[in-house]
């Protein structure tokens, strides 16, 4: 007889999930240690705090905006103090809002670092044991720093939402998701930023198209971006912190974020010592059903390093509770997954880039592909004078199939438009589906059904 049908380490979004489903629909006795605080990088110190900031960002447009269209308004001054005190409040109703879910839902709590002893056992940190049949690894990912000389003077994306105050000079090392889309953040609240990326452009894997398109608009608003360009070495000097790049200049900032990347929280867990596998990158390895090596131990989400989303890592969740304990056989499927990147303007994306379809059909010896495309100035930044904001819509269709390959939009709203389009897209729409959908009119989103031609075949 075990303590626990499932134990759980981790309580972010995928490690709530199954053991609430594990709970209320498989009937398992559950149990659920996190060390931190509940809901994990996505509620805490990621997505949600991170999207509450970009709309704080994107006032001051908004206000100029308004003025445009015959409105009295002045933006003022933005209180940074006023608004982390309003995020905070935010972020203790989520955290207790995911606690309250789990104790609904009959799982025990521990509020404490959790270990693996063996297949069937855990240990927390106080000491105390409980014998488990299975084990859910749910522990997330963690910012990655290189070691750089002085690289203790530099935060990351974690201590973003705990700063006392805004910086006026900002550095932001990576060229990544999360460098543009803080890079945007800190631009919109009146910071002077600066972005280094030792890559050759930012957001890497994303469509060429889109992503220039992006870094023209972010260059546009002040952002100036340095490319080809890494951090050699970070002193703390007088005036702030003194940045030395590879390039041989030095700059001077008050504050430096780093954004290179995450790594799986696998260490310190007792994990390779039973046999479960780990990767270089430090994920553990887990086949198409999320079990490890060991046939008792489970995981999912970022710690996995497969898709490292919230809501793959939720379906990842889901999918081992009805296979453990519903008896329902699920896989999670990782094939056409959107994304949006909450820059200024956003970009959403889906399926393939224009590159990587033109590569996937020539390694299969398939045909061209064909390139739809429109650029454009959207009628309500064009009206309020902002001439240079400009909109991408584009869909990547091969050929001889005319099945839609990939979406990628730039603008205003793309996270929302590309969600809507992704439903299209998995259900294997073709070109003529999207050509006989009537346009909603006037929208940004109508060019996705009224372009007709290619701009180009590859």
């Amino acid at each position: 007889m075990f303590d626990y049908d499932l134990f759980v380490i981790g309580g972010g979004s995928g490690g709530v999930r199954a053991a609430r489903i594990a709970s209320t629909e498989g009937g398992a006795k559950v149990a659920l240690a996190e060390e931190s605080r509940m809901g994990g990088t996505c509620v805490i110190r990621g997505c949600v705090p991170k999207k509450l900031m970009v709309f704080a960002s994107e006032m001051p447009e908004a206000v100029a905006d308004a003025r445009a269209y015959g409105w009295d308004a002045s933006v003022g001054v933005f209180d940074w103090g006023r608004f982390r005190g309003a995020l905070d409040v935010e972020l203790d109703r989520l955290e207790g809002a995911y606690r309250s879910t789990l104790l609904n839902a009959g799982v025990t709590i521990y509020d404490a670092r959790a270990a693996v002893v063996d297949p069937h056992r855990v240990r927390l940190a106080s000491g105390e044991e409980f014998s488990v049949k299975h084990i859910l690894v749910a522990t997330g990912g963690r910012p990655f720093v290189p070691e750089v000389p002085g690289g203790e003077l530099a935060v990351t994306s974690n201590e973003m939402f705990q700063l006392e105050a805004l910086p006026q000079r900002a550095l932001v090392v990576g060229g990544g998701y999360i460098a543009s889309e803080f890079a945007c953040i800190l631009r919109g609240l009146g910071v002077q930023v600066t972005m280094m990326y030792r890559g050759a452009a930012i957001l890497r894997g994303f469509d060429d198209e889109a992503r220039g398109m992006v870094a023209g608009a972010m260059v546009a608003r002040g952002i100036d971006i340095h490319c080809g360009v890494d951090v050699a070495r970070l002193e703390k000097v007088a005036g702030g912190i003194s940045v030395q790049g590879t390039d041989g200049a030095a700059r001077e900032f008050d504050l430096v974020m780093y954004a290179t990347g995450r790594k799986p929280n696998s260490g310190g867990m007792g994990l390779e010592a039973l046999g479960v596998g780990i990767g270089a990158r430090g994920q553990v390895l887990v086949d198409e059903w999320s079990q490890t090596a060991v046939p008792s131990i489970y995981a999912v989400g970022d710690v996995t390093d497969r898709i490292n989303l919230t809501p793959v890592a939720i379906r990842e969740g889901h999918a081992f509770a009805d296979t453990v304990f519903r008896g329902v056989p699920t896989k999670a499927d990782h094939e056409l997954v959107a994304s949006a990147v909450f820059t200024q303007p956003e970009l959403g994306s889906i399926g393939l880039s224009e590159q990587a379809a033109v590569g996937q059909n020539s390694a299969e010896g398939r045909g061209p592909i064909e390139i739809f495309s429109a650029s454009f100035r959207p009628m309500r930044s064009l009206f309020a004078g902002r001439t240079e904001a400009r909109v991408l819509m584009k869909l990547v269709v091969d050929q001889a199939s005319q099945r839609v390959l990939g979406c990628h939009i730039v603008g205003p709203g793309a996270g929302e438009m590309i969600q809507l389009a992704a439903i299209a897209i998995k259900m294997g729409a073709t070109k003529a589906d999207f050509d006989r959908t009537v346009a909603v009119h006037p929208t940004v989103s109508e060019e996705l059904v009224t372009m007709r031609k290619p701009v180009r075949v590859v």
